[in-house]
């Protein structure tokens, strides 16, 4: 019963939406994996992967607590698969026709696509959790809690590959790793500063 009186509460479409963006994180990843020719980024993205899946993991229990089927369709949920495999899709393309830098970059922002909605999924978890009631917020803020900061990692660090790739393709000093990997950039505050002090070092080397 408990579980019933959550269930008219939790917005469930959010929940679905946020697993599907998840589940189709992981191919998103496992594709870009095959684009990455930067050793950096493939040892970042391997670790993004593994996190993804654990997001899952995660997702699905929370459906399940709710007694609902993590398998269940949902029109939103329907909407995020076709985006990612879209973004699945532009990535092999890039793999058959582009050179394998200019595959790279397609591959960074497709995961920076793919991570802009995943971080927004847990952003508005988080806002739920922490305007929930006592019930919800036990069964949403700690994984929340678990999950925010590699959800800003893989959006920063991901946003600065995207940048400094670019950079390099246009012939211009690039700095590789970015400073939102080395700096551990995690808020959109360091973020910024990170991309502000990259111009001394590029300017450095």
């Amino acid at each position: 019963m408990k579980n019933k009186m959550l269930l008219a509460k939790v917005p469930t479409d959010l929940l679905y939406q946020a697993l599907e963006t998840e589940k189709g994180g992981v191919q998103v990843y496992a594709t870009a994996l095959r684009c990455a020719i930067n050793q950096d980024l493939r040892d970042e993205w391997n670790k993004y992967l593994e996190q993804t899946k654990n997001h899952v993991q995660i997702l699905s229990e929370i459906l399940t607590t709710l007694e609902l089927d993590p398998d269940a369709e949902t029109p939103g949920r329907k909407v995020v698969r076709y985006i990612g495999t879209s973004l699945v899709k532009a990535m092999e393309m890039a793999l058959r026709s582009a050179d394998p830098q200019s595959a790279q970059i397609v591959a960074a922002e497709c995961v920076v696509f793919a991570e802009t909605k995943d971080h927004l999924n847990w952003e508005l978890l988080g806002e739920l959790a922490k305007n929930a009631d006592e019930a919800e917020a036990a069964l949403i803020l700690p994984a929340y809690q678990q999950v925010e900061e590699e959800e800003d990692e893989h959006l920063y660090h991901t946003q600065g590959w995207t940048r400094e790739l670019w950079i390099e393709a246009l012939g211009m000093p690039a700095v590789l790793p970015p400073p939102e990997e080395e700096r551990d950039v995690t808020t959109a505050e360091d973020a910024a500063k990170a991309k502000k002090a990259r111009t001394k070092k590029a300017a450095a080397r």
